[in-house]
């Protein structure tokens, strides 16, 4: 091995470590000091910086980024959740996304629910940031998108006033007693016979992918291993005995897909 190939073979690793510094000082590091400073609990401190800091969030919010760490498989599971959407009949109704995320899946899901007749698209999420974000994305919808800074798990939407509703990777980075309390308010603002779309981690079935997601979640996202068992949301919906309930599972079962139908 010569001395150009030992020096590519550092470089990469190098800007592997760095890249991964950055996201965890940005995530689960900025939390662990938020956490240590006294008097700063509020409803907004499990978010991280990353998703309220505008020139963080443009930094990242770059496809091939997003693409990438959901292993190449976001632009299947967005298409999941378009093509459903394309399916139903929404005319003159309202369609919900809660909680803002990277990547085109916003534009996406707005462009499908108005093609398949919504009157308007609510886009909700618990920081303002986020929802100009979004807001630039989305120019050439104008009146037919409201945005709405609201909390997931106590929104001021009315019961039944939406007929579809897209939760996109947002569980996952709940505290554990908000993840059921995000799944009853969605559940609350569907109008009977609307669906829920749930794109989220699951337990891969490749002993080596299992691994590897485990330390990742470890290291970065503490709060989502429990979507492998304890808080299974499939689990969750199906118990409360008000959904019918479809999974989806993509990657050697890394990602999943949730069609839920409020009866």
């Amino acid at each position: 091995m010569n001395s150009w190939m030992i020096s590519g073979i550092i470089a990469v690793f190098a800007v592997l470590a760095a890249t991964g510094l950055f996201f965890f000082v940005v995530t689960r590091g900025a939390l662990v000091m938020r956490g240590l400073s006294p008097g700063s609990q509020s409803e907004k401190s499990h978010v991280y910086p990353i998703y309220s800091n505008m020139r963080l969030i443009k930094l990242v919010d770059f496809q091939p980024i997003i693409s990438a760490i959901l292993l190449f498989q976001y632009h299947h599971l967005v298409s999941k959740i378009v093509s459903e959407l394309k399916q139903m009949d929404l005319r003159g109704k309202k369609v919900l996304i809660t909680s803002c995320a990277f990547g085109n899946v916003i534009p996406r899901v707005v462009q499908a629910s108005i093609e398949s007749g919504a009157e308007r698209v609510l886009i909700a999420d618990i920081i303002q940031n986020e929802l100009v974000h979004a807001k630039s994305k989305l120019r050439e919808y104008g009146a037919k998108v409201e945005y709405v800074e609201d909390n997931a798990t106590s929104m001021k939407l009315k019961d039944g006033g939406v007929a579809a509703n897209v939760i996109f990777f947002l569980l996952h980075e709940l505290p554990h007693q908000l993840k059921g309390q995000t799944l009853d308010e969605a559940g609350r603002m569907l109008a009977p016979g609307g669906k829920l779309f749930l794109a989220e981690f699951h337990r891969p079935q490749l002993w080596v992918l299992r691994a590897l997601s485990w330390t990742y979640f470890k290291v970065f996202e503490p709060l989502g291993l429990a979507l492998w068992d304890t808080h299974d949301p499939l689990n969750y919906l199906e118990n409360t005995g008000r959904w019918s309930c479809e999974r989806s599972t993509y990657f050697f079962g890394n990602f999943q897909i949730i069609a839920a139908t409020k009866r």
